[in-house]
């Protein structure tokens, strides 16, 4: 089964059976499972990701359907956590899953972040993001950083070969994490495609290839469909 279902990505060069093999062995913490996390969960355990830490606190609500692509209508009102973990696991029965109902937290984000080889940034707030930068500059672990406006999105590699961190995109933590959140509309298929572009990195990363991004912050515009990417 292992030859059948990976074929695809065994026959790249660049993956092979020892990227494969590496994929099957590697542990990555997902700190969110909303749009982005829609995404990117389902990438990751179906290309074969041994083991995935499902973070997030919140409940399934109407008004995330149209973008949240791993609930149903009748998973409303239901933790994600539990309904993202029971339909990843019949998607990939090999992959372990771990379910983190409280969601990352100071008190548990350094320990969570040092039991997993990679961290992906799903969330949707500034303070959540230099918590997960904080933790994985402590612990020595590389994170890809993601997210959202109504039209466009960001994505990045931080903490990894050239050492540049999310501080260092963002210096105004203070005023970031001060400033009052609003809740700004988004087209759906937006977080499909910036989750896409972060798991792509992800993956690079685990199978052993040399990710695009890190130190460098790819932006896409998807109403004009105008992409670049930038040293930071």
């Amino acid at each position: 089964m292992f030859d059948e279902r990976y074929a695809r990505q065994v026959m790249l060069p660049e993956i092979g059976e020892e990227g494969q093999h590496r994929l099957a062995s590697a542990s990555v913490l997902l700190v969110g499972l909303g749009g982005l996390g829609s995404t990117v969960a389902p990438s990751l355990a179906g290309a074969g990701v041994g083991r995935l830490g499902l973070c997030d606190p919140d409940v399934v609500s109407w008004s995330n359907l149209p973008r949240q692509t791993l609930y149903t209508e009748e998973e409303v009102g239901r933790p994600k956590c539990e309904m993202a973990r029971r339909r990843l696991a019949a998607l990939s029965s090999a992959t372990r899953f771990d379910c983190i109902a409280e969601g990352l937290t100071p008190e548990n984000a350094e320990r969570l972040v040092a039991s997993y080889d990679l961290v992906v940034d799903c969330c949707d707030n500034f303070a959540t993001r230099y918590l997960i930068d904080d933790a994985c500059a402590a612990a020595g672990r590389p994170w890809v950083y993601g997210s959202i406006g109504p039209f466009d999105g960001q994505v990045s590699l931080f903490n990894h070969r050239r050492g540049v961190r999310y501080a260092t995109l963002y210096p105004d933590r203070e005023a970031l994490c001060s400033a009052p959140r609003r809740t700004l509309g988004v087209l759906g298929g937006v977080p499909a495609v910036i989750g896409a572009i972060e798991a792509t990195e992800a993956l690079k990363l685990l199978a052993g290839m040399e990710p695009s991004l890190d130190g460098r912050l790819l932006l896409f515009d998807l109403k004009t469909m105008h992409c670049e990417t930038i040293d930071i």
